[in-house]
């Protein structure tokens, strides 16, 4: 039995001198100190012995196996550092090397077109405001004047949810809201997302998003609705851009009128984007109409006001020249880089 431990031992301390991974090393110690390992068997037949043999043989194969659990446990701690140590140089960086390339985000063209109309009315003494986009048949239609047999209250053109909530069909309702919130004088606008029922063609979008402004307070005129629009254009689209307001009707406004501006890519002179006439709509507008006011708590005698607004979407294709209102929103990265 002496004899067998000692030449065990010469074998294991020769093959551990061999192990190169931590593979290889559990494969030795599966192979010496397993549970069916060469050491164990050994010390299992100690039993047979007699029992003179027995406290020196069991000496012997003790002092193997803590010999052996020594040297894995030392061996392992050396291949795990040893691993490390080369993890850590394939992650090291050559400062000398140029930096790794990478690629900026760029903002939408939507947050683009939204950011500078907000920008150039903030100049203009216009406080931003926000409102929700679930709303009430009341915020959304009938404190704006719209009755209830009006075909915008359809199934076919707004989106009903359960309950009798409906999903904004303008951010005209935010007008409302801040009207009920304080007295005049106001000067704000909002801006945000509206829905529809439309089908998703070159030039609708069941999603999109609209800014509307108004203002109002004692003596407010057509002349400063103009005004304030003039200076819009004029710095959106140029200090050259023509302007045209035509008679139109909105349930919200009396009078009311839709605002033309001079073609963006002929100048006026006719061409296939504003259908040979010169113009192109951009947005509506007009005074606000005392039943607004009524539903309110504002004296309409007392108090005028001017309300405009415009799709942010329509802005945006005659700024950047884009032909089809569902590129803003096809996520193409080949169409948002060029801005």
């Amino acid at each position: 039995m002496e004899t067998e431990l000692k030449n065990l031992k010469g074998q294991a301390l020769r093959e551990i001198s061999k192990v190169e991974d931590e593979e290889a090393l559990e494969l030795f110690r599966v192979k010496y100190l397993g549970r069916k390992g060469k050491l164990p068997l050994i010390i299992r037949s100690i039993s047979k012995l007699s029992p003179r043999q027995r406290p020196r043989a069991g000496k012997l194969a003790n002092e193997f196996k803590h010999l052996l659990e020594k040297k894995i446990a030392a061996l392992k701690n050396e291949l795990e550092e040893r691993a490390r140590r080369e993890r850590i140089a394939q992650q090291e960086v050559d400062v000398t090397l140029p930096g790794a390339d990478f690629h900026l985000g760029r903002k939408h063209p939507l947050t683009l077109t939204l950011e500078e109309i907000i920008d150039i009315f903030r100049g203009l003494g216009f406080k931003l405001e926000s409102g929700p986009e679930v709303e009430t048949e009341y915020y959304n239609f009938d404190a704006l004047n719209m009755p209830a047999e009006h075909p915008a209250r359809d199934m076919q053109d707004t989106l009903y949810l359960i309950g009798g909530a409906l999903l904004r069909t303008h951010t005209s309702p935010v007008q409302i809201r801040v009207m009920e919130k304080m007295p005049p004088p106001i000067r704000m606008i909002c801006a945000g997302k509206a829905f529809r029922a439309d089908t998703a063609d070159a030039s609708h979008s069941p999603m999109f998003h609209q800014l509307e402004g108004l203002m109002v307070d004692r003596r407010i005129s057509l002349a400063n609705l103009k005004g304030v629009l003039s200076v819009f254009i004029h710095r959106f689209f140029g200090p050259k851009t023509r302007i045209r307001f035509r008679p139109s009707f909105f349930p919200f406004t009396e009078p009311s009128a839709e605002v033309d501006i001079s073609c963006v890519v002929c100048g006026g002179k006719g061409c296939r984007l504003c259908s040979r006439s010169g113009w192109l709509e951009i947005l509506g507008a007009g005074m606000v109409d005392p039943a607004v006011f009524s539903a309110v708590g504002y004296d309409s005698r007392k108090y005028t006001g001017f309300a405009f607004g415009m799709g942010i979407e329509r802005i945006a294709m005659l700024k950047y020249g884009i032909d089809d209102i569902r590129l803003f929103f096809d996520n193409d990265l080949r169409f948002l880089n060029q801005f």
